[in-house]
């Protein structure tokens, strides 16, 4: 098409005001940072069925002229970027890919330049032409498609890959839209089919589902309203049509005596849009061949609509919506008004996705270092560092100590459990039901009475003392009547030692289990982001070949202590023994007397003794009675000195009193014993197994993983290496946020 008469021919006005002039530019400059893909902003689309007269809808706007074929035109979308310049007119022409070869969808567009800049726009419709064949061929390389000859056959019937024009010159206005394929109405129509026309709705509706998007529904005057889908589509996305302006074309194609029946439209009547319908003659292919410019195709526009009824015989208030420049006019506005209206909200949306994007960033695990030998010795420095702080613990209840103290707590009480339940009693009906109550004295020192509110289980049976008694004479052998061999206290010694190993490697266990999810907890949060994930696996492989061997060395030393036990008994706190021995004496002596003579026991219980004689009334002292007078009695004799608990001293000797010596015996010891067992086992857990893994781990890392051998470097580059997945990730969030940023800087050079 000739440059000649093309002024005014587009959006641009010199009426046009502006600051609408600046919105215009500045949508047009974010169009040119891609932050389109994040941000909806403004744009205008224009949609409608094959052959609809969208090519020359968009020619009018562009001054352009596009590629025209019979059947199907537009097989891609073809996005135009027009940008006001007073500099000579001049067109760039590039390739945007959203898909790869294989039709999958790309993490970050690509675009390539396709050709030198145009600066005849004669050669513009040639170049689109040759654009899109690239386009649809994915597989095929670029440049042949530059180069005169090539093959018209294409490898795809669309694509969702589309051309970018890139316009500028002193015509042309600041503005950006696309031309969208169009829409195909049935299998039955030129190169139809069911992958084709799902294909072409669905990368419509891409477009105008964004509600910045205005729609130019196109729908031709020659063929029926009823069967054209694209205003179906199109009220799917404005219901309220709010956002469309329909535009009927080639109305000099309406069959004699149909053309009423158009009219409800541009009236407003039928099919209500809140930017009204709105119709436009169209130069025909023949007439831009032979040269027709702009001006002229405007002209006869003109004549058409002011001598061809109805249209001539509409109200003057409907004239408006009728001629090419009238529909620019408006959508000039409409465009403006939108762009007004949403440059506050884009500011807003930018700096939300910004702060988005940029947490995703920081979510990312940080990208390869230089130096993967000192970055791999660093993370495990940190994670050895870590895990000390956890084993030396920390004041959280869900800290590592915190965690197996509870298994420590049970294990104490089920060596305490173990204790001899021996009873100072003959075994009897009556005797087997009652209860026996523990010392006092314990009460002070043995905190074993509850434990998360629970009662603890008994787990020794009674042994009465006649059962003691029976063992002593059974083990007597060249021994003095009255005397009992040492081996009948080992006997009982013995009998509650064995049962500590079971709880004792049962502690082990539980705080190893305890100790192997803390630590690979703390492998998951110190490693976990790293590389690909080949550190975290080998590390937790080490970390627990390391605790498994720090395990067995603490159930060996177990082993040990509970043998020590088992050996026979032996303590060097003498005193302590003795001490308990006194005490347990007193205790099953007490009790069994109790029990023999409850009388005695009772008036002795009961006995206060007095420093000063009972006085009655008159001043006579009253004489004592009970145990008093007793004791009054054996001091009147001489013998003084004598308490109320001396007393049972009288009695005839029990034959259970080598008994109650041997349960005093072993009762004392095992006070002595339970407690060094008690303190042992878990000393030894923690010396071997909890402190052994912090002692031993690193140097067994740095061993395991060979970082410090001759391939080390290799090794750490590999552990190092990035997930293609994170890599993929941090490029295409990296990317996004230039895109943002750059459209941010955009906002801000006009102030907003």
């Amino acid at each position: 098409m000739s440059d000649v008469g093309d002024h005014g021919v587009g959006l641009f006005s010199p009426s046009l005001a502006l600051v609408r002039r600046g919105m215009l530019d500045l949508i047009n400059r974010l169009h040119n940072t891609g932050v389109q893909t994040d941000i909806d902003l403004p744009q205008i689309a224009v949609i409608g069925q094959q052959s609809a007269g969208k090519s020359s809808l968009i020619e009018s706007i562009s001054g352009i002229t596009l590629p025209r074929a019979a059947g199907t035109c537009t097989r891609c979308p073809t996005e135009c970027r027009l940008a006001h310049s007073v500099a000579p007119w001049k067109c760039l022409v590039e390739l945007r890919f959203i898909t790869d070869k294989n039709g999958q969808t790309l993490g970050q567009p690509r675009t390539e330049s396709f050709g030198d800049p145009i600066v005849d726009k004669s050669e513009v419709e040639d170049r689109i032409r040759r654009a899109q064949l690239a386009i649809l061929n994915p597989s095929k390389p670029r440049r042949t498609f530059l180069e005169d000859g090539e093959d018209e056959s294409t490898e795809v019937s669309f694509s969702t890959n589309y051309i970018s024009l890139q316009i500028s010159g002193p015509e042309i206005a600041d503005l950006s839209f696309v031309d969208l394929p169009g829409l195909i109405a049935s299998v039955s129509s030129r190169g139809g089919n069911e992958r084709d026309i799902a294909m072409v709705e669905s990368l419509v509706s891409s477009y105008i589902c964004k509600p910045s998007c205005v729609i130019l529904l196109t729908i031709a005057c020659e063929t029926d309203f009823e069967n054209q889908g694209a205003h179906n589509l199109a009220k799917k996305h404005d219901p309220e049509g709010k956002r469309t302006i329909g535009v009927l074309t080639k109305p000099d194609r309406i069959p004699r005596g149909d053309e009423e029946s158009w009219l409800p439209l541009i009236r407003n009547e039928q099919e209500t849009l809140k930017n009204n319908w709105y119709c436009v003659k169209q130069p025909s292919s023949q007439d831009l061949k032979q040269g027709m410019t702009w001006e002229e195709a405007r002209a006869r526009e003109h004549e058409f609509f002011s001598l061809t009824p109805p249209w001539s015989e509409l109200d003057p208030m409907y004239q408006k919506y009728l001629r090419t420049s009238n529909l620019v006019d408006r959508l000039s506005s409409i465009l403006s008004e939108l762009i007004s209206k949403r440059l506050p909200q884009i500011q807003i949306e930018l700096e939300n996705t910004i702060q988005k994007t940029r947490s995703a960033l920081h979510q990312l695990p940080k990208p390869p270092s230089s130096d993967p030998v000192g970055e791999v010795a660093g993370l495990l420095h940190v994670f050895i560092g870590e895990l000390d702080r956890a084993l030396e613990g920390v004041p959280h209840n869900e800290g590592l100590l915190q965690v197996i103290r509870p298994a420590q707590e049970r294990f104490r009480r089920e060596i305490r459990r173990t204790a001899p339940d021996f009873r100072p009693f003959q075994q009897s009906k009556s005797t087997m039901s009652e209860s026996f109550a523990d010392p006092t004295f314990l009460s002070t020192e043995d905190v074993y009475d509850t434990f998360a509110g629970k009662e603890p289980e008994v787990a020794s049976p009674p042994i009465f003392i006649n059962r003691v008694m029976d063992r002593a004479l059974m083990s007597r052998t060249r021994e003095l009547p009255g005397y009992y061999p040492f081996a009948v206290q080992k006997s009982f010694i013995r009998e509650f030692t064995a049962q500590w190993a079971a709880p004792a490697q049962v502690l082990c266990r539980v705080v190893h289990s305890a100790l192997s999810q803390h630590v690979k907890a703390l492998i998951a949060q110190q490693f976990s982001q790293f590389g690909q994930g080949g550190l975290e696996r080998n590390v937790t492989i080490l970390v627990q070949d390391c605790m498994n061997q720090r395990a067995e060395a603490a159930q060996a030393l177990i082993a040990k202590f509970v043998a020590l036990e088992n050996d026979g008994p032996l303590t060097l706190n003498e005193h302590y023994l003795s001490d308990y021995q006194a005490k347990f004496l007193a205790y099953y002596r007490g009790a069994r007397e109790r029990q023999q003579n409850p009388v005695l026991a009772q008036a002795i219980a009961a006995f206060k003794p007095s420093d000063h004689p009972k006085i009655d009334r008159h001043g006579i002292a009253i004489q004592p009675t009970g145990i008093a007078q007793v004791l009054s009695t054996l001091a009147s004799i001489g013998l003084n000195g004598i308490h109320a608990e001396d007393l049972v001293k009288l009695l005839p000797p029990d034959q259970m009193d080598p008994a109650l010596n041997i349960m005093a015996d072993v009762r004392a010891y095992f006070q002595v014993a339970y407690k060094r067992i008690a303190d042992n086992v878990p000393a030894a857990i923690d010396h071997e197994l909890v402190r052994g893994v912090g002692r031993e781990l690193l140097p067994m890392l740095y061993s395991g993983l060979g970082i410090n051998g001759p391939d080390g470097l290799r090794i750490c580059r590999e552990l190092a290496q990035e997930s293609p997945n994170i890599a993929g990730k941090r490029e295409e969030l990296v990317k996004k946020l230039e895109r943002l940023e750059t459209a941010s800087r955009e906002l801000m050079r006009v102030g907003l």
